[in-house]
């Protein structure tokens, strides 16, 4: 459980960034190269770099280099981990706020003076 937990804080972590997400969002579309990647970004490759080396070793992204290009691919498995954790939320809160409705929406006895 707890490697489980380190896993999804990793994944949560990467997607904190918005260059991260953007990053994502755009090899949604298919696999690119580095050099691609980040000319939509203004700043210097080195810290761009540092960006797709967390969205790699979070496991959102593979690399393959091909001579003098890298290129990068989604990777399917952290979509579904975080999938998974996200419906076990929500299957925990819609039962509690089922409840608190159930709750709300019940008359309820009034305790008789003594």
């Amino acid at each position: 459980m707890a490697q489980y937990s380190e896993q999804l804080n990793g994944l949560f972590q990467a997607l904190a960034d918005p260059t991260r997400r953007a990053v994502l969002g755009r090899l949604g579309k298919g696999p690119a190269s580095i050099s691609e990647l980040a000319k939509p970004f203004d700043m210097a490759l080195p810290s761009f770099m540092k960006h797709i080396q967390l969205l790699e070793e979070s496991g959102w992204i593979r690399t393959r280099k091909e001579g003098r290009v890298r290129t990068c691919a989604l990777q399917k498995k952290p979509f579904a981990a975080v999938e998974t954790w996200l419906a076990d939320q929500r299957s925990l809160w819609e039962g509690r706020t089922d409840r608190l409705e159930l709750f709300v929406t019940t008359p309820q006895k009034e305790e008789e003076p003594e």
